[in-house]
């Protein structure tokens, strides 16, 4: 919907890639869709659910055994994120590198886009 011709709308690291696969043949789902929603300090925040139908108007990324959905109405605001597992000592989790962010609550859990005219000249650039 909002993409480039040839280029995915999102990157996924190996490490993400490997979570998802995972995730993915636990309960034999076809994928996790990817949205925003209104919510958390700044605004947004990311949503992740299981996939057992994929819906038409979602945006497929493919990346060897993981299987990305995104969300019609987040396209415009994920279009660009590099979506990354990591660990640490503390916690372990899903990570969006994401350049449509304007900001971002202190805790990193919700987030506040840029504005829509903003995105779509950044886009046409």
């Amino acid at each position: 919907m909002f993409g480039i011709p040839g280029k995915q709308a999102v990157s996924i690291t190996p490490a993400a890639e490997k979570q998802i696969a995972k995730l993915m043949a636990r309960d034999g789902h076809q994928g996790l869709r990817i949205g925003v929603k209104k919510g958390g300090c700044a605004g947004m925040e990311y949503t992740m659910d299981y996939v057992t139908e994929i819906d038409a108007h979602d945006e497929l990324v493919e990346q060897g055994d993981a299987r990305v959905m995104i969300a019609p109405m987040a396209q415009m605001f994920l279009f660009g994120t590099e979506i990354d597992y990591e660990i640490s000592l503390l916690e372990s989790g899903f990570k969006f590198r994401n350049p449509n962010v304007a900001d971002a609550c202190g805790c990193g859990e919700s987030i506040k886009f840029k504005d829509v005219e903003e995105l779509a000249a950044e886009r046409d650039a």
